[in-house]
């Protein structure tokens, strides 16, 4: 049986899409974001909106933090996790920060960070090995005690493993999600089932009350790829949200050449169904997310739907950044918005 609302379904959508980046990789030789930028999180803290976002310099992640008056023009701030002098340390070769802790899981509260024994609280992934997602990944946690966001103490050991989970994640993790519910949290992540090309990801749950200790779904994976669909081969990076009654996961789907935002919906974070088309289809020939449209962050202000996500295209000569895969695949990637109403000049109409 479908539970699918479609008047709740149709607030949601964000069909103006901005068009050009508003976070891209620097190009410059030596910095974190030499090669790209990825995985948005918006969220607004003293009187400003900030992002936290991944930099790609050819060796793996690092984690940045960058802030705007206007969802539009963003400036950055600084480094959350940079990499670590220190080949004893578990996530010495990157950090992707993938989560922080939010005062409120509702789509229209507005986006702010919460505080737990004083703390602010952020989950992360980290590669073992060097290159782009080299490896399975694990996820740790880190906390700040300071307001500008920018001096994080990691723990010492990773709080969640692919070690000792079923088969379809067993060749490590990636994002991962965590929303509040009935005093428990929720973790969503996607994982896949090999760490040999061409793999599978899905995207399971596990439960907390401390975030340190974890207890895996035994539904897992609760938001399954399925054949013949755009998200055949991924369902993957949920960024959940409550609005009006039920859970919507801005996920994406892969089919083995694009990947598109999805849209699961849930009653109760434990039985979802997705979509059958994209939620954020990939765009056409030229533009910016002609390749993926993917790694969302929701948010609503002021009334208007913000959707910022990674968008990739193929390589052209002057961009400022490639990032280059096997098979002689060249990306630029970058970070965007789609909005819920039209844009104007420097920023929304009306």
């Amino acid at each position: 049986m479908t539970i699918v609302d479609r008047a709740s379904i149709d607030a949601l959508r964000t069909e103006y899409r901005l068009g050009v980046p508003v976070l891209s990789g620097s190009g410059a030789e030596g910095r974190f974001d030499a090669k790209a930028v990825d995985c948005p999180f918006v969220f607004r803290h003293a009187g400003l909106f900030y992002m936290m976002y991944v930099g790609y310099d050819g060796e793996g992640y690092q984690t940045a933090l960058a802030s705007s008056a206007d969802l539009v023009n963003w400036t950055f701030q600084g480094l959350m996790l940079e990499r670590l002098d220190d080949p004893s340390r578990w996530d010495r070769v990157g950090a992707a920060g993938s989560w922080m802790l939010l005062e409120s899981d509702d789509l229209h509260a507005v986006p702010t960070l919460q505080k737990v024994d004083g703390k602010y609280w952020m989950i992360y992934h980290s590669y073992p090995d060097v290159g782009y997602e080299a490896g399975g990944a694990v996820m740790g946690l880190a906390y700040c005690e300071d307001e500008a966001l920018l001096n994080w103490t990691r723990l010492d050991r990773p709080v969640f493993t692919y070690e000792g989970g079923a088969d379809w994640e067993r060749g490590g993790l990636y994002k991962c999600c965590v929303v509040r519910q009935a005093g428990t949290y929720w973790m969503f992540y996607n994982a896949k089932e090999k760490d040999e090309w061409p793999w599978t990801e899905q995207i399971g749950a596990a439960w907390s009350t401390d975030l340190i200790h974890w207890t895996r779904s035994p539904r897992n994976p609760l938001l399954p790829v399925r054949e013949g669909s755009f998200y055949r081969q991924f369902l993957s990076d949920p960024c959940i949200k409550y609005h009006d009654g039920r859970w919507y996961n801005f996920a994406f789907g892969f089919d083995g050449e694009h990947s598109q935002g999805a849209l699961a919906v849930s009653e109760d974070l434990a039985r979802w169904e997705t979509m059958a088309e994209p939620w954020l289809p990939a765009g056409g020939p030229g533009e910016l997310d002609e390749t993926h449209a993917h790694k969302s962050s929701v948010l609503s202000w002021n009334g208007t739907l913000y959707h910022f996500y990674c968008a990739c295209r193929p390589a052209r000569e002057g961009d400022p950044t490639v990032v280059e895969y096997g098979a002689g695949i060249r990306e630029f990637r970058c970070i965007t918005v789609a909005s819920s109403r039209a844009w104007g000049e420097g920023g929304l109409e009306g």
